[in-house]
């Protein structure tokens, strides 16, 4: 635990859920948190719990909308001005939308929160990560991914749209963006992970706005673990020395477990990776 005093932590979407336990057991080990929400007011309501019971005082609250990469890119631009290293990033931030919803900058919403927003957020931090080294990027994917298909005429889902469909599309490409940076930072000192957190009661259908949807994660409310379990394996892998220098791995319940066939093809995550580039504009490689 004394490993992680004053080591700065980023975890985005950390006003509820996972995202908020995570936070609040990173905070009770002495780690500088930075809170990454999109709505302030919540944002800064769960800062307060999480100082209150964590008896820390090193809890920063910092806005950004990770299906927007213009948010994402002042984020970063004023998170330099305020930090000088990152040690942990944690892109937990996820939704699901039962009706497809483009954002400004002409993405699909679910593809922008749960795939592109970790994508450039990692990219925009990268150069502080590196020099932080070792520091540790955490990827939170899902077991659905198993049922994720990777269509590259297709991408944002415009020919056809389902929420579940296309939340477990996302996740896939997470898993596949984390094997393969993890091998392009390979001698770095910089470690990237994935975790399953389980099937955890959180707010990640609040926002699909489908009364169906609202029943149906109620009904299976007495099924799903509660956030602080689902967070333990986030914890463990920005905290715990087992992992130290392990990379391009995915957790569940804090050991490592395995993935579907396809998110391991080579191939395929650096044609993901280069398609990912040119639709949100950065330099290719």
């Amino acid at each position: 635990m004394n490993e992680m005093k004053d080591k700065v932590c980023i975890v985005t979407g950390s006003n509820s859920g996972i995202g908020k336990e995570t936070a609040l057991a990173l905070a009770k080990m002495g780690a500088w948190v930075i809170m990454v929400v999109r709505n302030p007011e919540r944002g800064e309501k769960a800062r307060f719990e999480i100082l209150s019971q964590s008896g820390s005082n090193t809890v920063d609250l910092m806005v950004c909308d990770v299906s927007s990469m213009g948010s994402i890119r002042h984020f970063a631009e004023s998170f330099r001005q305020k930090y000088d290293r990152l040690d942990v990033l944690i892109n937990n931030a996820g939704a699901v939308f039962n009706k497809q919803e483009i954002t400004v900058e002409g993405f699909e919403r679910t593809l922008a929160v749960d795939y592109l927003g970790p994508f450039f957020l990692t990219h925009q931090l990268m150069d502080l990560l590196k020099s932080s080294a070792p520091s540790r990027v955490i990827n939170v994917t899902s077991g659905l991914h198993r049922s994720g298909k990777i269509s590259f005429d297709d991408l944002q889902s415009e020919k056809s749209f389902n929420g579940m469909k296309v939340y477990a599309n996302a996740k896939l490409m997470v898993l596949m963006f984390t094997y393969e940076l993890a091998r392009r930072l390979e001698g770095t000192g910089l470690t990237v992970n994935a975790l399953e957190p389980g099937f955890v009661a959180t707010n990640l259908g609040r926002s699909s706005g489908s009364l169906r949807s609202a029943i149906l994660f109620k009904m299976v409310r007495p099924m799903q673990i509660n956030a602080k379990k689902g967070a333990e394996t986030s914890v463990y892998l920005a905290s715990s020395d087992e992992v130290k220098g392990v990379t391009g791995k995915c957790f569940a319940k804090m050991h490592e477990t395995t993935t579907a066939p396809i998110s391991h093809d080579q191939q395929l995550q650096k044609q993901l990776w280069d398609k990912t580039v040119e639709l949100i504009g950065l330099a290719p490689d």
